[in-house]
Protein backbone atom coordinates (compact mmCIF):
# COMPACT_ATOMS: atom_id res chain seq x y z
CA UNK A 1 0.00 0.00 0.00
CA UNK A 2 1.15 3.36 -0.89
CA UNK A 3 -0.33 6.36 0.91
CA UNK A 4 -2.82 8.70 -1.29
CA UNK A 5 -1.24 12.73 -1.33
CA UNK A 6 -4.00 15.21 0.26
CA UNK A 7 -6.03 12.59 1.82
CA UNK A 8 -6.25 12.41 5.99
CA UNK A 9 -6.12 8.95 7.25
CA UNK A 10 -7.79 8.44 10.72
CA UNK A 11 -6.21 5.46 12.12
CA UNK A 12 -7.06 3.25 15.33
CA UNK A 13 -4.21 2.89 17.45
CA UNK A 14 -4.02 0.17 20.71
CA UNK A 15 -6.31 0.48 23.84
CA UNK A 16 -3.52 -1.51 25.44
CA UNK A 17 -2.07 -4.09 24.06
CA UNK A 18 0.46 -3.29 21.06
CA UNK A 19 -0.49 -5.86 19.42
CA UNK A 20 -3.28 -5.34 18.67
CA UNK A 21 -2.32 -3.18 16.03
CA UNK A 22 -2.85 -3.80 12.34
CA UNK A 23 -0.05 -4.19 10.02
CA UNK A 24 -2.67 -1.59 7.60
CA UNK A 25 -2.27 1.08 10.42
CA UNK A 26 1.65 0.59 10.60
CA UNK A 27 2.11 0.99 6.78
CA UNK A 28 0.43 4.80 7.04
CA UNK A 29 1.82 5.68 9.84
CA UNK A 30 5.40 4.88 8.30
CA UNK A 31 4.37 6.21 4.96
CA UNK A 32 2.09 9.55 6.16
CA UNK A 33 4.29 12.92 6.21
CA UNK A 34 3.36 14.09 9.50
CA UNK A 35 1.15 12.41 12.38
CA UNK A 36 -1.45 14.55 14.01
CA UNK A 37 -2.11 13.21 17.85
CA UNK A 38 -3.17 14.16 21.19
CA UNK A 39 -0.62 13.74 23.11
CA UNK A 40 2.75 14.04 21.19
CA UNK A 41 4.98 12.62 24.05
CA UNK A 42 2.57 9.45 24.37
CA UNK A 43 2.20 8.51 20.92
CA UNK A 44 6.18 9.20 20.24
CA UNK A 45 6.37 6.10 22.50
CA UNK A 46 4.00 4.23 20.65
CA UNK A 47 5.75 4.93 16.97
CA UNK A 48 9.37 4.64 18.98
CA UNK A 49 8.29 0.75 19.65
CA UNK A 50 7.04 0.25 16.08
CA UNK A 51 10.52 1.77 14.67
CA UNK A 52 8.81 5.09 12.89
CA UNK A 53 10.14 7.46 12.73
CA UNK A 54 7.16 10.04 11.03
CA UNK A 55 6.97 13.48 12.67
CA UNK A 56 4.70 14.05 15.35
CA UNK A 57 2.31 17.57 15.76
CA UNK A 58 -0.05 17.93 18.89
CA UNK A 59 -3.82 17.93 18.01
CA UNK A 60 -5.69 18.87 21.27
CA UNK A 61 -8.41 20.17 22.41
CA UNK A 62 -7.11 23.52 23.72
CA UNK A 63 -5.41 24.08 20.01
CA UNK A 64 -7.43 22.08 17.54
CA UNK A 65 -8.90 25.08 15.84
CA UNK A 66 -5.54 26.91 15.56
CA UNK A 67 -4.15 23.93 14.01
CA UNK A 68 -6.72 23.57 11.65
CA UNK A 69 -5.50 25.86 8.29
CA UNK A 70 -2.34 24.24 8.55
CA UNK A 71 -3.04 21.08 8.04
CA UNK A 72 -5.56 22.03 5.45
CA UNK A 73 -2.68 23.35 3.91
CA UNK A 74 -0.57 20.36 4.08
CA UNK A 75 -3.21 18.86 2.71
CA UNK A 76 -3.86 20.96 -0.52
CA UNK A 77 0.06 20.69 -0.99
CA UNK A 78 -0.70 17.32 -1.78
CA UNK A 79 0.77 15.79 1.29
CA UNK A 80 -0.60 12.80 3.06
CA UNK A 81 -1.66 12.71 6.66
CA UNK A 82 -2.69 10.64 9.49
CA UNK A 83 -4.62 11.29 12.91
CA UNK A 84 -4.60 9.20 16.44
CA UNK A 85 -5.70 9.66 19.62
CA UNK A 86 -3.75 8.33 22.80
CA UNK A 87 -5.32 4.67 22.27
CA UNK A 88 -8.15 3.70 20.45
CA UNK A 89 -10.44 4.79 17.99
CA UNK A 90 -9.89 8.82 17.19
CA UNK A 91 -13.19 11.06 17.67
CA UNK A 92 -14.78 8.90 19.86
CA UNK A 93 -14.54 11.06 23.03
CA UNK A 94 -11.14 12.72 21.81
CA UNK A 95 -10.50 15.46 19.36
CA UNK A 96 -10.64 15.66 15.97
CA UNK A 97 -14.28 16.33 15.09
CA UNK A 98 -13.38 20.20 13.86
CA UNK A 99 -10.92 19.18 11.40
CA UNK A 100 -13.03 16.71 10.22
CA UNK A 101 -15.93 19.35 9.60
CA UNK A 102 -13.13 21.40 7.88
CA UNK A 103 -12.14 18.56 5.63
CA UNK A 104 -15.64 17.91 4.32
CA UNK A 105 -16.74 21.54 4.11
CA UNK A 106 -13.55 22.13 1.92
CA UNK A 107 -13.69 19.19 -0.16
CA UNK A 108 -10.84 16.94 1.22
CA UNK A 109 -10.84 13.62 1.71
CA UNK A 110 -10.97 11.78 4.68
CA UNK A 111 -9.76 7.43 5.08
CA UNK A 112 -10.77 5.73 8.42
CA UNK A 113 -7.94 2.83 9.46
CA UNK A 114 -10.26 0.89 11.63
CA UNK A 115 -9.11 -0.54 14.45
CA UNK A 116 -9.01 -1.22 18.18
CA UNK A 117 -12.09 0.75 20.54
CA UNK A 118 -12.93 -0.06 23.76
CA UNK A 119 -16.32 0.72 23.41
CA UNK A 120 -17.21 -1.89 20.75
CA UNK A 121 -14.60 -4.49 22.83
CA UNK A 122 -16.78 -4.30 25.97
CA UNK A 123 -20.00 -4.56 24.11
CA UNK A 124 -19.11 -7.60 22.15
CA UNK A 125 -18.24 -9.40 25.89
CA UNK A 126 -20.83 -8.04 27.89
CA UNK A 127 -23.90 -10.29 27.35
CA UNK A 128 -26.04 -7.13 27.12
CA UNK A 129 -28.36 -6.41 24.35
CA UNK A 130 -25.76 -5.35 20.96
CA UNK A 131 -28.89 -4.74 18.44
CA UNK A 132 -29.67 -1.13 19.23
CA UNK A 133 -27.02 0.60 21.88
CA UNK A 134 -26.34 4.59 22.38
CA UNK A 135 -22.48 5.53 23.64
CA UNK A 136 -22.33 8.28 26.02
CA UNK A 137 -18.88 8.78 26.49
CA UNK A 138 -18.39 10.83 29.73
CA UNK A 139 -20.51 11.72 31.94
CA UNK A 140 -20.62 15.30 33.67
CA UNK A 141 -18.14 15.90 36.68
CA UNK A 142 -20.23 17.79 38.59
CA UNK A 143 -22.59 15.60 40.77
CA UNK A 144 -25.68 17.59 39.99
CA UNK A 145 -24.92 17.71 36.19
CA UNK A 146 -24.30 14.50 36.28
CA UNK A 147 -27.63 13.27 37.95
CA UNK A 148 -29.64 15.15 35.36
CA UNK A 149 -27.81 13.79 32.28
CA UNK A 150 -28.68 10.08 34.11
CA UNK A 151 -32.25 11.37 34.91
CA UNK A 152 -32.76 12.27 31.28
CA UNK A 153 -31.14 8.87 30.06
CA UNK A 154 -33.38 6.83 32.56
CA UNK A 155 -36.63 6.03 30.06
CA UNK A 156 -34.16 4.94 27.42
CA UNK A 157 -34.87 1.17 26.14
CA UNK A 158 -31.09 0.76 24.34
CA UNK A 159 -27.96 -0.36 25.93
CA UNK A 160 -25.88 2.48 27.53
CA UNK A 161 -22.60 2.88 26.91
CA UNK A 162 -20.28 5.06 29.15
CA UNK A 163 -16.36 6.16 29.59
CA UNK A 164 -15.15 6.55 32.85
CA UNK A 165 -12.04 7.71 34.74
CA UNK A 166 -10.98 5.81 37.67
CA UNK A 167 -11.00 8.73 40.12
CA UNK A 168 -15.05 9.36 39.75
CA UNK A 169 -15.88 5.78 38.71
CA UNK A 170 -17.60 4.90 42.14
CA UNK A 171 -19.66 8.16 42.12
CA UNK A 172 -20.92 7.54 38.91
CA UNK A 173 -21.82 3.77 39.53
CA UNK A 174 -23.53 5.23 42.43
CA UNK A 175 -25.11 7.72 40.79
CA UNK A 176 -26.61 5.38 38.05
CA UNK A 177 -28.02 3.27 40.91
CA UNK A 178 -29.81 5.55 42.31
CA UNK A 179 -31.49 6.99 38.83
CA UNK A 180 -31.67 3.86 37.00
CA UNK A 181 -32.53 1.39 40.02
CA UNK A 182 -30.47 -0.84 41.99
CA UNK A 183 -31.28 -3.83 40.32
CA UNK A 184 -30.58 -2.85 36.65
CA UNK A 185 -27.88 -5.00 35.48
CA UNK A 186 -24.73 -3.58 34.08
CA UNK A 187 -21.16 -4.57 33.19
CA UNK A 188 -17.91 -2.71 34.26
CA UNK A 189 -14.50 -3.35 32.26
CA UNK A 190 -11.86 -2.20 33.27
CA UNK A 191 -8.31 -1.72 31.60
CA UNK A 192 -9.03 -3.79 28.51
CA UNK A 193 -6.53 -5.46 27.12
CA UNK A 194 -3.77 -4.76 29.73
CA UNK A 195 -2.48 -6.48 32.32
CA UNK A 196 -4.84 -5.83 34.85
CA UNK A 197 -8.01 -6.38 32.21
CA UNK A 198 -11.38 -7.25 34.37
CA UNK A 199 -14.57 -7.49 33.56
CA UNK A 200 -17.56 -7.39 35.60
CA UNK A 201 -21.11 -8.74 35.45
CA UNK A 202 -23.84 -7.50 38.18
CA UNK A 203 -26.50 -5.18 39.34
CA UNK A 204 -25.45 -1.96 39.68
CA UNK A 205 -25.87 -2.06 42.93
CA UNK A 206 -23.40 -5.21 43.41
CA UNK A 207 -21.09 -3.23 41.48
CA UNK A 208 -20.74 -0.58 43.57
CA UNK A 209 -20.18 -2.85 46.29
CA UNK A 210 -17.62 -5.23 44.39
CA UNK A 211 -15.71 -1.85 43.80
CA UNK A 212 -15.88 -0.84 47.12
CA UNK A 213 -14.43 -3.82 48.49
CA UNK A 214 -10.84 -3.26 47.05
CA UNK A 215 -9.52 -0.45 46.44
CA UNK A 216 -7.44 -1.38 43.41
CA UNK A 217 -10.11 -2.07 41.06
CA UNK A 218 -11.24 1.41 40.68
CA UNK A 219 -7.74 2.40 39.10
CA UNK A 220 -7.53 3.01 35.54
CA UNK A 221 -9.99 3.41 32.72
CA UNK A 222 -13.42 2.18 32.50
CA UNK A 223 -16.12 0.90 30.01
CA UNK A 224 -19.72 1.03 32.17
CA UNK A 225 -22.02 -0.58 30.11
CA UNK A 226 -26.17 -0.70 31.41
CA UNK A 227 -28.37 -2.65 30.35
CA UNK A 228 -31.52 -0.28 28.72
CA UNK A 229 -35.16 0.08 30.64
CA UNK A 230 -37.88 -1.96 30.23
CA UNK A 231 -40.45 -0.37 27.70
CA UNK A 232 -43.29 1.02 29.09
CA UNK A 233 -46.51 -1.79 29.24
CA UNK A 234 -49.36 -0.47 27.17
CA UNK A 235 -51.74 1.11 28.83
CA UNK A 236 -55.21 -0.60 28.60
CA UNK A 237 -57.40 1.27 26.65
CA UNK A 238 -59.87 2.75 29.04
CA UNK A 239 -63.53 2.78 29.55
CA UNK A 240 -64.70 5.95 27.46
CA UNK A 241 -62.75 4.43 24.32
CA UNK A 242 -64.34 1.21 24.40
CA UNK A 243 -67.32 2.71 24.22
CA UNK A 244 -66.80 5.17 21.78
CA UNK A 245 -65.15 2.38 19.60
CA UNK A 246 -68.52 -0.09 20.54
CA UNK A 247 -70.97 2.38 18.84
CA UNK A 248 -69.02 3.60 15.72
CA UNK A 249 -68.75 -0.49 15.36
CA UNK A 250 -72.88 -0.36 15.59
CA UNK A 251 -72.76 1.78 12.48
CA UNK A 252 -69.72 1.72 10.89
CA UNK A 253 -67.26 -1.30 9.12
CA UNK A 254 -64.36 -1.91 11.31
CA UNK A 255 -62.22 0.04 9.10
CA UNK A 256 -64.36 2.95 8.85
CA UNK A 257 -64.73 2.80 12.57
CA UNK A 258 -61.44 2.39 13.59
CA UNK A 259 -60.22 5.98 10.88
CA UNK A 260 -63.55 7.63 12.74
CA UNK A 261 -62.18 7.20 16.10
CA UNK A 262 -58.72 7.71 15.21
CA UNK A 263 -59.85 11.45 14.67
CA UNK A 264 -61.80 11.79 17.27
CA UNK A 265 -59.25 10.55 20.03
CA UNK A 266 -55.85 10.99 18.37
CA UNK A 267 -55.32 7.45 19.88
CA UNK A 268 -52.69 5.41 17.88
CA UNK A 269 -54.56 3.48 14.68
CA UNK A 270 -52.94 -0.52 15.58
CA UNK A 271 -54.06 -0.03 19.17
CA UNK A 272 -57.47 0.98 17.74
CA UNK A 273 -57.32 -1.30 15.31
CA UNK A 274 -56.77 -4.22 17.85
CA UNK A 275 -59.21 -3.35 20.42
CA UNK A 276 -61.66 -2.88 17.39
CA UNK A 277 -60.92 -6.64 16.37
CA UNK A 278 -62.02 -7.43 20.37
CA UNK A 279 -64.87 -5.42 20.34
CA UNK A 280 -66.47 -6.72 16.81
CA UNK A 281 -67.68 -9.99 18.41
CA UNK A 282 -69.20 -8.81 21.52
CA UNK A 283 -71.00 -5.91 19.23
CA UNK A 284 -72.33 -8.61 16.90
CA UNK A 285 -73.27 -11.04 19.52
CA UNK A 286 -75.64 -8.03 21.02
CA UNK A 287 -79.40 -8.54 20.52
CA UNK A 288 -81.42 -6.43 17.85
CA UNK A 289 -83.29 -4.04 19.60
CA UNK A 290 -87.32 -4.55 18.94
CA UNK A 291 -88.59 -1.29 16.59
Amino acid sequence: MTVTAGVLYVVATPIGNLGDISPRALQVLREVALIAAEDTRHSRQLLQHFGIQTPLISLHEHNEQSRIPQLLSQLRQGKALALISDAGTPLLSDPGFQLLRSLREHGLRAVPIPGPSSLLAALSVAGLPTDRFVFEGFLPAKAVARRRRLEFLAPEERTLIFFEAGHRIQASLRAMADVFGADRQAVLARELTKLFEEIQSATLAELCDWLAAAENRCKGEFVVLVHGAAPPAAAAPDAELRRLLTVLLEELPIKRAVAAAVRLTGVKKNLLYALALELQGQVRALPAEDD
